[in-house]
């Protein structure tokens, strides 16, 4: 009780003497300019530490450090350019075109002199693209994409698993396609190089991002080819589409607005995990469904669509999937049919590290030895 009264005395001898002190004088704690500011950087860290040590238990150790280092790239190789040149010039370095390596050795081999049946359709890759990339534990770093001689730009440096979606989507000759969320442009720039497309639709609803994926587009793709193709590039809001072009496209790629972790990370711009961008944060699992359901509304039945993101985050990658498949069955009667993917951890395991236990699509998680990623991807078919 004692302790209490002389307490209470104390904080009373501190209003008494804060209050001889004249207004003008006295000090009041700012708490916005005292707190401590923690950057959106370490708040992703402290986020991805809290989730992702569950989802991935052991695993984690490993994703974090290779997620906390320095990522290695591909050099996909613009067919537009004199690609049979740059493709001698970059196994000069030693490094090799993992895609092709893949499907070469890939192939099914005969038994007892019999052809050997063609692999299912599914397993189908979108055809003519080269990446290189260094092998497994080299850490080498590609130059600088120059401008060649017939004026386009040699080749792109991109994460190599970001051609993952794309090898998944499965062009055809004459297929119509759509990049719903375009910017900045790697993946357009690949389906491009796939000599696939009757006409590209390219949309980002961000028209400054739109601006960046036209620059690609100029620097890597000759105007004529751009014409021929038909390439349109828009902003208009993604989750619309369904409505604006319904039952259109033979193939969609989705490549949502994400965690985008390895940027969060390590850039203080534009991350997602500041503190005014919580609730966008939150929100993102309720927008990556909207644009995937827009995505398989665009398509016609029968059609491809591949969702991606460049997170670990299953909240926003089979559940995303999940509960989309979900909604077009209750909503809109279309029945949604994910294709197994499997065949990819085979063809690519010597490039990428695969996450094992994916409920529906697959996943390329950071290795030290091959420090790509992450990157989601999952294969769906629109049935009705």
């Amino acid at each position: 009780m004692a302790a209490l009264v002389g307490r209470g005395v104390r904080d009373m001898l501190k209003r008494a003497d804060f209050m001889t002190v004249p207004r003008r004088q006295r000090h009041k704690k700012k708490w916005a300019a005292t707190e401590p500011k923690f950057p959106a950087t370490r708040l992703a860290l402290q986020n991805f530490d809290m989730t992702y040590s569950v989802q991935f238990g052991d695993l984690w150790p490993s994703i974090r450090v290779s997620l906390l280092s320095e990522q290695k790239y591909g050099a996909l190789v613009n067919n537009f350019a004199a690609w049979d040149r740059v493709s001698a010039e970059l196994e000069q370095l030693s490094a090799r075109d993992f895609v092709n390596e893949a499907i070469f050795h890939g192939e099914p081999e005969p038994k007892n002199g019999q052809t050997a049946a063609p692999p299912p359709a599914s397993w189908a890759c979108s055809p003519n693209l080269r990446c290189f990339t260094f092998a497994r534990g080299d850490v080498s770093r590609f130059p600088p994409a120059r401008l060649g001689s017939l004026g386009v730009m040699d080749y792109y440096l991109m994460d190599a698993a970001s051609l993952l979606p794309v090898l998944a989507l499965g062009l055809q000759p004459g297929d119509t396609v759509l990049d719903l969320c375009a910017a900045p442009g790697g993946k357009t720039l690949a389906l491009l190089q796939t000599g696939c497309c009757r006409n590209l639709a390219a949309n980002d609803l961000s028209t400054s991002r739109a601006g960046r994926l036209q620059k690609v587009l100029h620097s890597y793709v000759p105007q004529d080819v751009r014409d021929r193709n038909r390439v349109r590039v828009t902003s208009w809001d993604g989750r619309k589409w369904g409505e604006l072009e319904g039952d259109i496209y033979d193939r969609v790629l989705v490549d949502v607005p994400c965690t985008t972790d390895r940027h969060s990370l390590h850039e203080e711009e534009n991350n997602i995990f500041k503190r005014s961008r919580k609730k966008e944060r939150q929100m993102l699992p309720m927008l990556q469904m909207q644009l995937l359901a827009a995505g398989l509304l665009a398509t016609k039945p029968g059609g491809h669509v591949v969702y991606s993101t460049c997170s670990l985050s299953h909240l926003q990658n089979e559940y995303v999937v999940q509960g989309t498949i979900e909604l077009l069955a209750n909503q809109y009667d279309i029945k949604v049919h994910v294709e197994d993917l499997t065949h990819f951890r085979k063809l690519f395991m010597d490039t990428f590290s695969f996450f094992p236990s994916c409920q529906v699509g697959e996943l390329v998680i950071p290795n030290l030895m091959a420090n790509f990623g992450p990157m989601y991807f999952c294969k769906m078919c629109r049935m009705t």
